[in-house]
């Protein structure tokens, strides 16, 4: 049997200063400091950790790349869109936003674009 014994997203990022300012700015994240020789910047968040690392190949990909889970979608939003994030208005079969937020299953999600132009969710469970 695997013994895996953490997991932790990758973002890319072209411009990483430029990824780092909209973490803090936009979202209120500051990198962990005790993993700063990752060759990229680590988040933690809620027992999670996620690495974001320059490279060319950054924003390609036109799936979530990462899911925020919060108890308060709405307050969250809100705080978000006082930050300036502006959230995604999606209208294809299985999924449609309204004020930005899908109902999926058990799920309320909104959906972002961060500076790299990596697909962000934003979820609560009910």
């Amino acid at each position: 049997m695997m013994d895996f014994t953490n997991v932790m997203a990758v973002l890319p990022a072209s411009d990483l200063g430029r990824a780092q300012a909209f973490y803090k700015d936009k979202l209120g994240l500051e990198p962990d400091p005790e993993m700063s020789d990752t060759g990229g910047v680590v988040y933690s968040v809620g027992g999670h950790r996620f690495l974001l690392y320059e490279t060319g190949f950054a924003g390609t990909a036109k799936n979530t790349a990462l899911t925020l889970e919060t108890a308060n979608l709405d307050g969250t939003m809100t705080e978000m869109r006082g930050r300036g994030v502006s959230f995604e208005e999606y209208d294809m079969p299985g999924l449609k936003t309204e004020n930005g937020v899908a109902g999926i299953g058990t799920e309320r999600t909104a959906w972002f674009v961060d500076s790299e132009s990596n697909i962000i969710a934003v979820s609560e469970r009910s």
